[in-house]
């Protein structure tokens, strides 16, 4: 599907538990296709993955998701033109609010997380969850592990290689980005008509998997607007960085050309 979307901006939203560095690759094959891109950083995570572990920032743990979504608006703000939005894992949730608060001319949601009421079933989601959204831990910054990471990220890759992509991206996280997506801020009007939405989903992600991303897309109800729906085999959730990931990147750039 070939949507002809006119906008020459892109914005990439990135997840938890990594920085913007994340989106290093995709920037570079972005612009050589003649894009300007940004990837702008969440708050508090402006820094290296070596500063965001040795001197982690005291405020880290207070933010929500909504701070998340009003810090990517306001950059918004900034631009000439309302961007393509893609995001991954709770980018992919702020790219549907942005696309909801008008902020975007289309959005591409890669492994993303639901918004309130989109309820997950899988174990496998619960199992990757529970140890950050542990209401026990009060506000206290979640310092994911190797282990954790394999699990949640890198579980369809070689255990070295996943040990690698966290030694290179994993960054401690605030347990109230994820709490708070379960709150009014993070419903959705599925009624509503909107801009061009596509959804893909990683056959094998755990932390986000692929049946939450199809009950998401299916979620959406105007006839009139227009929405995909891509499942990647034998992708997990560390599917923007993995050694296949410019497939994913190759299909979003033909659907939105």
């Amino acid at each position: 599907m070939y949507n002809q979307v006119a906008s020459k901006t892109i914005v990439f939203a990135h997840g938890l538990f990594v920085t913007a560095k994340c989106w290093d690759g995709w920037v570079k094959f972005f612009e050589s296709k003649g894009y300007t891109c940004y990837a702008p950083s969440n708050p508090y995570h402006e820094g290296t993955v070596k500063e965001m572990w040795e001197h982690t920032p005291a405020e880290l743990g207070n933010v929500t998701f909504k701070d998340v979504v009003e810090k990517l608006a306001s950059f918004i703000d900034t631009l000439p033109e309302k961007p393509i939005v893609i995001g991954h894992s709770l980018g992919g949730l702020s790219v549907q609010k942005l696309v909801a608060m008008d902020k975007a001319s289309a959005g591409i949601c890669i492994d993303g997380a639901a918004p309130a009421g989109i309820l997950p079933t899988q174990w496998s989601f619960l199992k990757a969850n529970l140890p950050v959204l542990n209401p026990l831990k009060g506000n206290s910054v979640f310092r994911p592990s190797k282990n954790w990471f394999y699990y949640a990220f890198g579980n369809n890759l070689p255990r070295e290689e996943s040990d690698r992509a966290f030694d290179e991206f994993a960054v401690p996280e605030s347990r109230n980005i994820p709490r708070s997506t379960t709150g009014k801020f993070a419903k959705i009007d599925f009624n509503k008509p909107h801009v061009p939405l596509l959804f893909i989903a990683g056959e094998k992600d755990h932390i986000i998997p692929h049946g939450l991303n199809e009950k998401n897309f299916k979620a959406y109800k105007d006839a009139n607007s227009v929405k995909g729906f891509k499942i990647f085999e034998n992708r997990g959730h560390f599917i923007c960085g993995d050694r296949n990931w410019k497939e994913v990147a190759d299909y979003i750039y033909n659907w939105i050309k």
